[in-house]
């Protein structure tokens, strides 16, 4: 495990609340667990985000402190992710994660797809 600073994650007051609701709501350790952002190639635009509430993090993840919450990342994904900042959102229609990627060259209307 690595817990240097190789990447920037930055989570919205909004979204550190839900995650934290997440992770509550989940059968795992609350002393090990946390968020994991990733990225996967995929998507209407090459790249999709990817989370998940983990029970620890794996061997090689960078693990970041955000707000208290506990964000594992892999070393494929932190260069994609650097700077990210990922809000929730509610609207009338839908609520959920959102992402704004000042690495990304490209996106598509759904908001969780990417190009770079």
């Amino acid at each position: 495990m690595s817990t240097t600073q190789e990447v920037q994650i930055n989570l919205t007051p909004s979204a550190l609340t839900k995650v934290r609701e997440f992770i509550a709501a989940e059968p795992v350790p609350a002393e090990t667990a946390g968020l994991r952002v990733g990225v996967m190639p995929g998507g209407c635009s090459g790249f999709k985000y990817e989370l998940s509430i983990d029970e620890a993090p794996i061997e090689d993840d960078i693990i970041l402190d955000a707000g208290g919450v506990r964000v594992f990342v892999d070393p494929f994904s932190a260069q994609y992710l650097n700077g990210v900042k990922i809000d929730y959102v509610t609207t009338m229609q839908s609520s959920g994660f959102a992402f704004e990627n000042p690495n990304a060259t490209g996106g598509c209307g759904c908001g969780t797809s990417f190009t770079v």
